[in-house]
């Protein structure tokens, strides 16, 4: 079948997925000449740059280190969870088409988390259970009234929304800086608004859905967000209480999608201050000179990130253990 205009309904979770702040776009492929829609088996301008195909592999790679290190404590158990984390993480094109699939389902608009996180003692109930299902990639497409997915809840310590960014932390200009007294938050401490330091990321689209979901599911739900070199955790409901209190402001950002299409979207951005360590690069990846060809023959290079290892950090864990006991789980 070949994409035409009329498949539009069925970009939207794909570009959602993929989509990045325009300030993040260093390369963009120019010079190629317009080509009939008809021409393409896939949309053409989903895969037409370089940013977001590692905008993909970037994705994927930080979600792996998460689930390794967690399963690397010996002490808890992840398990990919929501429709970006369950997609295929090793074929671009398998990864587009499974958010296709989803959009005919009419499950595009589905929010849950990325992640799950459990005891390690119910690893294997957990491994079963979701065998049953039909494996990891089966669960957006499986209801959360499915007597299974309430099964897996049940055992869940905590739910986790996954951020990313292609910086290293330490390196920021602003990073160790004190929070300071600013007029534009009345008196409350924070830095300068051009301050370039490392902040954990809440988008306001996003921000309504997930504590719908986290009320339905009774699942308290984290922000992991990951650097190059380390990574902090949030809790939804601290940021929650910091917007709510005048800390935080919203930043208006323009996002661009594979498509091509740029939205204005407002986002939080927590200082790492009110955010707990969560893990810390012992191994970096590597970044691999990659590439794929469409059907036209157009090559598209990319830069693929693979290998390296992350370790949790004890405050980290010491909240997965406070959690798991208050929670009896």
């Amino acid at each position: 079948m070949r994409w035409g205009l009329k498949n539009k309904s069925h970009w939207c979770s794909f570009e959602s997925a993929l989509s990045l702040a325009a300030e993040d776009i260093e390369i963009e492929l120019r010079g190629q000449e317009k080509l009939a829609w008809s021409d393409f088996l896939l949309n053409p301008r989903r895969l037409r740059g370089s940013d977001f195909l590692m905008r993909w592999s970037q994705g994927v790679w930080s979600e792996e280190r998460l689930v390794q290190a967690i399963n690397e404590t010996g002490q808890y158990f992840a398990l990919p969870y929501g429709p970006s984390g369950t997609a295929p993480d090793d074929d671009v094109r398998a990864f587009e088409l499974y958010f296709e699939r989803l959009e005919k389902a009419g499950l595009g608009k589905l929010k849950r988390p990325d992640l799950l996180i459990f005891k390690a003692s119910n690893a294997q109930m957990i491994q079963e259970t979701v065998a049953n299902l039909g494996g990891v990639g089966e669960l957006p497409f499986t209801s959360e009234e499915d007597e299974r997915i309430r099964a897996i809840l049940a055992k869940a310590i905590i739910a986790v929304e996954c951020e990313n960014s292609l910086w290293r932390a330490k390196q920021m200009p602003d990073y160790g800086a004190t929070l300071t007294a600013q007029r534009r938050l009345d008196g409350k401490l924070g830095l300068k608004k051009a301050a370039v330091l490392p902040t954990v990321i809440l988008k306001e689209e996003d921000r309504k859905p997930l504590f719908g979901w986290q009320s339905q599911n009774a699942v308290k739900i984290h922000i992991w967000h990951v650097f190059f070199d380390m990574a902090f955790g949030l809790s939804l409901d601290t940021a929650q209480g910091l917007i709510t209190n005048g800390n935080i402001q919203p930043t208006e950002q323009i996002f661009q999608a594979p498509g091509g299409a740029t939205t204005k979207k407002a986002i939080y951005k927590f200082y790492y201050h009110y955010a707990y360590p969560l893990g810390e690069t012992l191994e970096e990846p590597q970044l691999i000179a990659e590439c794929i060809t469409d059907k036209n023959g157009h090559i598209l290079p990319y830069v693929k990130f693979a290998g390296g290892r992350l370790a949790m950090k004890s405050e980290a864990l010491e909240i997965l253990s406070e959690l798991s006991e208050s929670l009896n789980r």
